[in-house]
Formats: C-alpha cells, sequence, structure tokens
C-alpha cells in the first residue's frame, strides 16, 4: 500500500471517527476465538452422565426401592388379607382419627399463614424480625421435645393439669393434644412458602387497587389471593403431608391408645412390634400412596407457579389506549419543539394499571 492510500485511509478515518467505532463494536467476533474457548459452565460429557448416575442410583437405592418394597410387603398375602387390614377397626380408626387431624390443623395453618405471611410482606412493624423467627421455631425443634413440652404443659403433672382435671378436660392422651401437636410442627409450611412470594411481588399492585377505591378485603380478594395461589396450594400440600404423617411429637402426646388415640403412623407401629408385618405394611402403603398424590399435587403447583412467574417477566405492562390529543399531535408532526420529545406514538402514552376504576 503506497504512502498516499495509506493518508486516505487515515484521513477517512478522522472524518467518520464515530462510524467506525461503531461500525467496530457492531462487528461479529470471530467464530474461531468462540470456538475455541470453553464453557464454564458445561462440564464434559463423561462427567455429566457420571453425576446424572450417581444421583440416579442414589434415587433408586433410598427412594424406590423402599417405595416398591412397601407396597411388595402389603400385597405378598394377596389383596384380600391387604383388604382385610384396612377393614380392622383398629385400622379405621386409625386413618379416621389421621384424616380428622389434618382436617383441622390445615385450614388453621392455613389461616396462620396468610395472616402472618400478609404482616410480614406487606408491612414494616415492631417485632418483625421476633415474629419471622417464631415461625421457623419449629424447623429447630424436634418433634418429640414439642410434644414434650405439651405434656409438661397440659399433662397431669403440668402447669394447667389440676385446672384442666378440675374441670374434666382432657388434651394429652386425647384427640386435642394430638391436634395441638400436629399444629405446632406444621404451621410454619403455609407461611413460609407466602412470605418470599409476596415479598417478590411487592406492594405496587395493592397501592394501585387502593389509590382506585377498593377496601382491603376487595384488594386480598382481587389483587393478592389470585397473585399467589399456587404458592398457597403448595404450601397447604406440605402442610397436609406433614400432619398425615407426623410420628414424634404426636407419639408423645397420644398415649398409644389403641383405636382411640393412634394415627396411622403409630398404628404401622404397632403392628410392626406385634410381627404383623404385612398388615403394618398394608397401612403404610395408604400413607405411601397419599405421598405420590402428594407429589403430583406439588409437582402441578410447582409448574403452575413457574409459568405464571415466566408469564409476569416476559408480558410488558399494560399501556392503556392513547388520548386522542397525543395521536393527532403525533399525526401532524414528525417532530417536536426543540428540547421535546421527537415523535408522539403509543409507545410514550402513560401506563396504566390493569385493574381500572369500575372493575373492583
Amino acid at each position: 500500500m503506497s504512502r498516499h492510500s495509506v493518508n486516505d485511509a487515515k484521513s477517512a478515518n478522522g472524518k467518520n471517527g464515530t462510524n467506525g467505532a461503531a461500525a467496530v463494536a457492531l462487528a461479529p467476533r470471530s467464530p474461531l476465538n468462540a470456538s475455541r474457548r470453553p464453557d464454564p459452565v458445561t462440564e464434559r460429557p463423561l462427567v455429566r452422565w457420571v453425576l446424572i448416575g450417581i444421583a440416579l442410583l442414589f434415587l433408586a437405592l433410598f427412594l424406590v426401592v423402599p417405595l416398591v418394597s412397601v407396597f411388595y410387603q402389603a400385597l405378598s398375602k394377596g389383596l384380600g388379607f391387604y383388604f382385610e387390614s384396612l377393614a380392622d377397626p383398629d385400622a379405621l380408626s386409625a386413618i379416621k382419627l389421621t384424616v380428622i387431624t389434618a382436617a383441622i390443623a390445615v385450614p388453621l395453618n392455613l389461616v396462620f399463614g396468610l395472616v402472618a405471611s400478609w404482616c410480614i410482606a406487606k408491612f414494616e412493624f415492631r417485632g418483625k424480625a421476633l415474629l419471622t423467627t417464631l415461625i421457623d421455631l419449629p424447623f429447630s425443634v424436634s418433634p418429640v421435645i414439642s410434644g414434650l413440652i405439651y405434656v409438661l404443659m397440659f399433662g397431669a403433672q403440668g402447669w394447667f393439669g389440676p385446672w384442666l382435671e378440675d374441670h374434666n378436660v382432657q388434651i394429652i392422651f386425647a384427640v386435642p393434644g394430638i391436634v395441638l401437636a400436629t399444629i405446632f410442627v406444621t404451621f410454619p409450611f403455609v407461611a413460609r412458602e407466602l412470605i418470599p412470594l409476596m415479598q417478590a411481588q411487592g406492594n405496587d399492585e395493592e397501592e394501585a387497587a387502593h389509590v382506585l377505591g377498593a377496601s382491603g378485603w376487595q384488594i386480598f380478594r382481587r389483587v393478592t389471593l389470585p397473585n399467589i395461589k399456587w404458592g398457597l396450594l403448595y404450601g397447604v400440600i406440605l402442610c397436609n403431608a406433614r400432619a398425615m404423617g407426623e410420628f414424634g411429637a404426636v407419639s408423645v402426646v397420644s398415649g398409644h391408645i389403641r383405636g382411640q388415640t393412634d394415627t396411622m403412623p403409630l398404628h404401622v407401629e404397632i403392628l410392626y412390634n406385634e410381627y404383623n408385618f404385612s398388615a403394618a405394611f398394608a397401612v403404610a402403603s395408604v400413607l405411601a400412596l397419599l405421598a405420590l398424590v402428594t407429589l403430583g399435587l406439588k409437582l402441578l403447583a410447582e409448574r403452575h407457579m413457574s409459568a405464571e412467574l415466566s408469564s409476569a417477566r416476559d408480558v410488558p405492562a399494560y399501556a392503556g389506549p392513547v388520548p386522542q390529543s397525543a395521536q393527532a399531535g403525533g399525526s401532524q408532526s414528525g417532530h417536536a419543539s426543540p428540547g421535546g420529545p421527537k415523535s408522539v406514538n403509543a409507545t410514550h402514552a402513560p401506563q396504566q394499571h390493569p385493574l381500572k376504576q369500575g372493575e373492583l
């Protein structure tokens, strides 16, 4: 290349410096470098297959094989003996008590979870950190210890034992004690699912609904509840599963009165200690079926939650109709006065909340 051609190129670059820089910035990178650079988040195929194989082997040994063993042992003496074991009066009483306990504990925990998550996620108040810590308390306390606490409080030698005995009220070794112990070990589940969900959603929609004239109940029913419905279902599913399968706390407060205060897990233990293995596994298979149903509902709730979160991130905010004055201004002139916007179109229209006046 001659000296004149080099000077011409330099002068051209000086005149069009901005365009040249933009062209360099927009120029595609060399595919050779991209192909040689390894992906930092992807392992080699051999490593991936080894990790997947270890995970599947672990699940097979500790989840699938025990689950298959439960149903195999339950049906080892035939379907007749299986249904006969479930039709036993003590088994029916255990199933009935388990259902009653869950039917009382889950709705109460549902109400508590909604109230606690609403307060913690939407408001600032004194004692908020303490309330959050107390909600996590059952996760850090052994269920056996929690059952023992109820015995020390409501037992015959407990704090309230003499008063309860004078008024002919029995809590320990009765259904009320089982319900109280189950409520204690299960009340964090709904709240712990809703608190992070509500905190991530923020208060914008509730505040917009309040500005539009909605009452507190209307805001909760029309704005908050639809946004948390799948998270709420997820927490209720986990709460119900724990309520039906709780053993430690219920074992302490029940007294193991056969046919009266035995839930399904306690009845399985009694049958197993009596070496009635087939009947024990028959009752255990009912709990396993409930666990599988719970798992299916849990996956369904997770799928709907992830779909709603993805749509909330991808769908832009609702933009209302463009005012006629803005449309007229955009059609009459393609540019505005100096210092003002160059054009007026639908993209610059003021955004409105999806809840319009009169919908609430």
